[in-house]
């Protein structure tokens, strides 16, 4: 059975949720205190892996309102269910109305009870044309009791009466069937009595109501019987909020007593689930101490740490860990140890980050429990997965759910690695308001900070599929990142020198953040080259991305370098020609300097900033991009008005030297 859809209502900050779509993954995101925890409850309490129970009104119905209003029979969970061909089969075996039924809804009330709808297609029980057929059998059974004696026909008469009274009973199908079969034998008594038969004709109306009345209740036994086999068939749901405890330090003896005395603990549970994974016996490893066969019991404790080693290192990709099984006497200790690290040294599981211990103990819980354990089909709930874990490794958590993992799983979230960009059809957002409570969508809507996480996951991925890829060029800012590509473009038209199509214009928001961004990229085993404007600051940061050995010297190229002759400091638009630049600048801004006069600064080196000065003296704020934009629209339609042959020329000059850069940099 695959859950396809769920609704809550009457339950803690949820009064009407709203229909839920399921995926195969699907992530609840909202805010905190927005009521996601309270869905994930409420749809474990459909099937609990630990058994079905009644939910508790004091505890469990909304705070705000009258307790008067919760019943046993108010509602708490609806949900719809796809069946599988061999559900689909099986059920029709079991109730054959049930026939080409391929979807079941499951609820859940405040009382010990689950309501079953299968929505078959067995004819509706007519009352009313049972009502009519007993009136015909009537008239002819009063029409035979009319060449009767006077008592055999009084007798006849009030027993056909009777009949006619009792069939027309009965709100329900089961109901009238209760009613009918007695008072059907009641009249085939009196006629027998009375010595009477019925023509052939309304005879057979009586067998059809015979019939009838006897298929009900066979009919309602097996819809029961498949109600009952529905529930038989619902997966378990298993609910996970916090990272399962999976002690670093056990004592092997001590476990097998608490189970041998039915005391088991939850870090009991989990250590035996570790084992399973593993491939460990708590009781040969005992059997094998007690035997003093201490090689044994190393070589099979080195085999398990090789086997969950190997599963970790799949998922965890944050740093490539080693697990090892150290067994002391009775003590059994998990170590884990970087092996790339400069000092390979052990450290405890319980001594490990929390990010780690969650991982860790997520993937052996629910790798143990879904290889024939108890979640083996179970639908996994999970709330804020990956809490502690480091953004990079939450996107691999978020992998391995999807990669590593055939349940249907529905978890919680406001992290915005944890949204699934690649699949936004798995995402529901989850709102709170005071009036309706909690709902969901499922089309992402809400206020600024349900939708935060899922602008935020939106803006990284466009980031790293537009801006970044295997060769990059990083610039300053979104001007050079525009000014590059438009000119660039236009001299590969014209089939001139342009950049290399290999390369990526990656913008790194300002000079100051040059730095961030190339130690972003080459952690990333990317291919980086930096264009910088040419003055002080910017050959410090070179200096610097230098020594840090984050880029080499040669792979750094400076604005002056498309200049024949270069000057002393140089900005991407001091390459246009400063006579087409300033046209630019007071066309965009002709709004601001009508009736100003604007006087620049030939003392200052870069037409940016003598512009910007400019400016500041007439108290008028500047930005290149304004310029820019109209730079674009103008060389997208007339680019001779823009690009002088002198400055298309200095633009090749640098682009051939980008291009080499790159070159040394690929045969390197």
């Amino acid at each position: 059975m695959e859950l396809r859809s769920f609704r809550i209502k009457n339950f803690r900050s949820i009064n009407d949720s709203g229909e839920i779509d399921v995926s195969r993954i699907t992530a609840l995101l909202g805010r905190n205190e927005s009521g996601k925890s309270n869905i994930l409850r409420a749809l474990h309490s459909l099937n609990p892996a630990d058994g079905f129970e009644a939910l508790s009104p004091i505890k469990d119905f909304p705070r705000h309102r009258k307790l008067s209003e919760c019943r046993d029979w108010t509602p708490v969970v609806d949900s719809t269910w796809k069946l599988t061909k061999f559900e689909q089969q099986r059920i029709a075996e079991i109730w054959p109305a049930a026939e080409g039924v391929t979807e079941v809804s499951i609820g859940r009330r405040y009382d010990e009870v689950r309501t079953v709808g299968i929505a078959a297609s067995a004819p509706e029980f007519d009352l009313a044309a049972v009502k009519s057929d007993a009136r015909k059998i009537d008239a002819a059974v009063k029409a035979k009791a009319a060449k009767l004696t006077d008592d055999a026909k009084a007798k006849l008469e009030k027993a056909t009466d009777a009949f006619v009274s009792a069939i027309g009973v009965g709100q329900s199908a089961a109901k009238w069937a209760e009613t009918a079969k007695p008072a059907l034998a009641a009249l085939r008594q009196a006629l027998a009595v009375a010595d009477t038969e019925l023509t052939d004709a309304q005879d057979q109306k009586v067998v059809a109501l015979e019939e009838m009345a006897e298929a009900i209740p066979q009919n309602e036994e097996a819809h029961k019987k498949a109600r009952h086999w529905v529930i038989e068939r619902l997966p378990v749901f298993m609910y996970l909020e916090d990272y399962p405890e999976i002690k670093g330090h056990q004592d092997i003896a001590k476990f097998l007593q608490r189970k041998d005395e039915g005391k088991p603990t939850a870090a009991d549970a989990n250590f035996e689930k570790l084992c399973k994974v593993a491939g460990l016996s708590p009781d040969q490893l005992q059997k094998l101490l007690q035997n003093n066969d201490q090689e044994t019991r190393g070589q099979l404790a080195n085999r398990a740490g090789a086997v969950v080693t190997t599963a970790i290192r799949k998922r965890w990709k944050d740093r490539e860990l080693k697990v090892r099984f150290n067994l002391d006497a009775n003590h059994f200790d998990t170590l884990i140890s970087d092996p790339n690290s400069v000092y390979d040294v052990e450290v405890n599981l319980d001594e490990r980050s929390r990010g780690f211990q969650w991982f860790f103990a997520f993937y052996i819980v629910f790798a143990a429990d879904t290889e024939d354990g108890e979640a083996e089909g179970a639908i996994l709930l999970l709330d804020e997965p990956g809490l502690y874990l480091h953004a990079r490794s939450q996107g691999d958590l978020l992998r391995h759910l999807e990669d590593d993992f055939s349940n249907q799983i529905v978890f919680t979230t406001h992290s915005p690695f944890m949204v699934p960009t690649h699949r936004l059809d798995w995402v529901r957002t989850v709102n709170i308001a005071e009036e309706e409570g909690t709902t969901v969508s499922n089309d992402p809507n809400g206020d600024a900070r349900t939708l935060f996480p899922l602008q935020a996951a939106l803006g990284y991925d466009l980031a790293q599929s537009l801006f970044i890829g295997p060769n990059n060029l990083v610039v300053e800012g979104v001007t050079d990142f525009w000014i590059l590509s438009a000119v660039s473009a236009h001299l590969n038209d014209q089939g001139k020198v342009g950049l290399d199509e290999r390369l990526t214009i990656t913008p790194a928001g300002g000079a100051q953040k040059v730095h961030y961004m190339v130690a972003l990229l080459t952690s990333e085993q990317l291919k980086v080259l930096v264009l910088f404007d040419d003055e002080k600051d910017a050959k410090a940061t070179r200096d610097d991305l230098v020594k840090g050995k984050l880029v080499r010297s040669d792979n750094v190229v400076f604005a002056t370098e498309a200049f024949e002759t270069p000057p002393g400091e140089a900005d991407i638009e001091d390459i246009l020609d400063p006579a087409i630049y300033e046209a630019l600048i007071r066309e965009a801004y002709a709004k601001e300097l009508k009736g100003k006069k604007l006087e620049l600064n030939a003392h200052i080196p870069r037409i940016a900033r003598r512009f910007e000065a400019a400016f500041d003296e007439l108290s008028v704020g500047f930005h290149k991009t304004r310029p820019t934009k109209l730079f674009l629209q103008k060389i997208a339609t007339d680019p001779a008005s823009v690009l002088s042959a002198k400055s298309e020329g200095q633009f090749e000059r640098l682009f051939r030297a980008i291009n080499s850069a790159l070159e040394k940099h690929l045969s390197r």
